[in-house]
């Protein structure tokens, strides 16, 4: 029996998915996580950066090889449940206490296993006996978040997206804080990951509180009919994000165990621009939009669905695009600005991973979609195979041409993987026509910009930046990238944020 047929059905929803008030809702939500991601996430790459310096490359290779570990051990207290819980929630409000009281009673399980599992993976590898001390005890954070994400996943799902936002503004604030404490007593990674355990605590009691205050509480006895559905539904997901996670820390694991914590660091500082990019550019979008998206597609509205699968992954390339061109072109003078004289092979590493950046924000619109079609099982296989080819080419490029081969090989897998969900989708001609006609003219603003950012950079790096992107905004606007209907979503998500009276004065526009 299918997952869905164990509940009650959902609650009927207003037609109209793109309505004023789903619009405004849906803007209120991309703002506050937006202004949320600017400040932590902004904050967290400065902080990335000083540590960086502060750390030297090899310490900082054993920061990201850790990282990296806990990273990917995440995705199995999670189990794909976050997914499942904000889709259906969103749909079912009312039923909010049952999941909340069902991930209670796993996930604080699964994190037992994500810790065992972990200690296991870095003996594996080979790595050594202080490496893995210092992982025992950095793990510990895999049950402390998983307590506070349980309700994160919660308040995503009521579209309560502010609280959130304070909150993970706050947990980024009070672990600067507590780290540059840490650190500047002599602490070292033992002192910093002290201060990550704590933070995560305060992150998790302020997420309950907050919970708690919206009315919504574990409600016991645990429904078995949707702990199953949660299991079954998100062990395809669970898999699918272990593979994703996996291939994308796979390069800094195995250049750990291959060359050593040096050359990880030189890839881990790569590594946190790409991130960055992603998170601020990308996440915070698609996050925000993902309820959304699960209305349209589940009261049958295919065309609106496909119509925000186009314009989320253009807007994600016209967003990356020129982020991928700078970042290439001024590699060695953004490393040397960035992280100092101790990472001179992150230029390197730097021209070719950009270019995964651009690729991975198309995909996951793409991967977010096929799992709203609750098509985990298909995701699944592709990030297997994702994983499979990263690895790989990992072991044949690494031993060859050192770091900058992981980055190679982390693009060179992401667009495979691309092209294959691409592929699972049955959209229909006119769509890919539409799509084909926006993309070549983008490729050819791209192409200019790049000309004039190689011509500029000569002269300095600060004035290819500051007339490259007038000049890129400018020729967006003059070969007819965005159509009309772009342009229309723009004018109502711009509208509808806070502030949007004072746009709308000066921005008239005729909606069809």
């Amino acid at each position: 029996m299918a997952y869905e047929e164990t509940l009650p059905a959902a609650v009927p929803e207003e037609s109209g998915v793109f309505s004023s008030g789903t619009t405004r809702r849906a803007a209120r939500n991309a703002t506050a996580l937006a202004l949320s991601n600017i400040a932590s996430k902004g904050s967290l790459f400065a902080w990335q950066l000083i540590l960086a310096r502060w750390l030297g490359s090899s310490g900082y290779g054993t920061y990201g090889t850790i990282g990296a570990l806990l990273a990917v051990g995440a995705a199995i207290p999670e189990f794909g449940m976050g997914m499942i819980v904000i889709r259906d929630i969103a749909n079912r409000p009312r039923d909010a206490g049952r999941y909340l009281a069902a991930a209670l009673a796993m996930q604080p399980l699964l994190s037992a296993v994500g810790y065992i599992a972990l200690m296991i993976g870095a003996f594996l590898f080979g790595y050594d006996a202080e490496l893995r001390a210092l992982l025992a005890f950095a793990a510990v954070n895999l049950l402390v978040d998983t307590l506070g994400n349980m309700c994160h996943n919660q308040l995503l799902a009521m579209e309560r997206m502010v609280i959130p936002a304070v909150i993970g503004t706050a947990h980024v604030l009070v672990l600067m804080m507590l780290a540059g404490i840490a650190l500047a007593a002599g602490g070292g990674l033992w002192g910093l990951y002290t201060a990550v355990v704590i933070a995560g605590l305060l992150r998790g009691a302020a997420y309950w509180i907050a919970l708690w205050r919206t009315g919504v509480h574990p409600a016991f006895p645990v429904d078995r009919a949707i702990m199953r559905g949660l299991l079954i539904n998100g062990a395809p997901i669970a898999i699918t994000s272990f593979l994703a996670l996996a291939y994308q820390h796979a390069d800094k694991l195995i250049t750990t165990a291959l060359i050593g914590t040096e050359g990880t660091g030189q890839l881990t500082a790569g590594f946190v621009i790409v991130f960055g990019v992603i998170e601020l550019l990308s996440t915070t979008v698609l996050v925000a939009v993902f309820p959304l998206m699960s209305r349209a597609y589940g009261s049958g509205q295919r065309p609106m669905f496909d119509f925000m699968l186009e314009k989320l992954s253009l807007f994600n390339l016209t967003l990356s695009l020129p982020v991928g061109i700078y970042t290439s072109l001024l590699a060695v003078p953004l490393s040397a600005w960035l992280f100092g004289s101790d990472y001179t092979r992150t230029a390197d590493v730097l021209r070719i991973l950009i270019w995964y950046t651009v690729v991975t924000m198309i995909a996951n619109v793409f991967a977010q979609g096929l799992i709203i079609q609750n098509q985990q099982r298909r995701l699944l296989a592709i990030r297997a195979g994702g994983l499979g080819v990263n690895i790989l080419l990992n072991l044949l490029l690494l031993p060859q041409i050192g770091v900058p081969g992981a980055a190679a090989a982390s693009l060179i897998a992401e667009s495979g993987v691309l092209i294959l969900m691409l592929r699972s989708y049955q959209l229909r001609a006119d769509w890919w026509q539409r799509v084909f006609s926006r993309l070549w003219r983008l490729v050819m603003v791209g192409l200019l910009l790049a000309a004039a950012v190689w011509a500029l950079r000569e002269i300095h790096p600060v004035v290819a930046v500051f007339i490259g992107m007038p000049a890129y905004a400018g020729l967006l606007l003059i070969s007819g990238a965005f159509a009309k209907d772009d342009w229309d979503l723009i004018y109502r998500l711009a509208t509808a944020m806070p502030g949007g009276t004072v746009i709308g004065r000066y921005w008239k526009r005729t909606l069809t």
